[in-house]
């Protein structure tokens, strides 16, 4: 059982001041070297530009304040708390923050080769959420527990992110909120 503490995450400040991202998972490297997906969070605190992706797929849920305003490619999107909202990452992208400073957690893919989702749930004691593998899991607010059977439980912290995998799917109860996060290979 794989569990990511935030806490011991290094904060990568944005090459324009507009935030900075920690990084929980990537996956393996690309032709063109890189990562064909990663999962991050960060934090956005100066309206700007997002840097592009071109040739990703982006995933993005807003997961502390309330809301971010974002116009790609020429549109305007306003994005609440706990609404995954999926766009072009190599489209033109601002940001605004009209009630203040966000958190977002971030899935992006490599278009073609796989395909990143993102869903919130809210927790149950009495039934557990598992953690498949090709998952993660990022336990939003509230509080939590992890185990998989084979080793003690384990509590997680807010922002703490649990992977799954093919030899363990771990078992996340408590009180709040989830995200869970899946990172599926294209077939083709």
């Amino acid at each position: 059982m794989e569990i990511i503490r935030f806490a011991a995450l290094k904060a990568k400040p944005w090459r324009n001041g507009g935030g900075a991202t920690r990084e929980l998972l990537s996956g393996p490297a690309g032709q063109e070297g890189g990562w064909d997906w990663r999962v991050s969070i960060a934090d956005v605190t100066k309206a700007g530009e997002f840097s592009p992706f071109d040739g990703y797929e982006r995933v993005l849920t807003v997961v502390e304040g309330e809301l971010l305003l974002l116009t790609v490619d020429g549109t305007e999107r306003p994005v609440e708390k706990y609404r995954p909202f999926r766009f072009d990452g190599g489209a033109p992208t601002t940001a605004a923050l009209p009630t203040g400073d966000i958190r977002n957690l971030n899935v992006i893919a490599r278009n073609g080769v796989f395909k990143g989702y993102a869903s919130v749930i809210e927790l149950s004691k009495k039934r557990a959420q598992p953690v498949f593998g090709g998952q993660v899991a990022v336990l939003l607010q509230g509080q939590a527990t992890v185990s998989d059977g084979a080793a003690d439980a384990a509590d997680l912290g807010r922002y703490d992110a649990v992977a799954g995998s093919d030899e363990s799917t771990p078992e996340v109860t408590g009180r709040g909120f989830l995200a869970v996060v899946s990172i599926d290979p294209v077939d083709g």
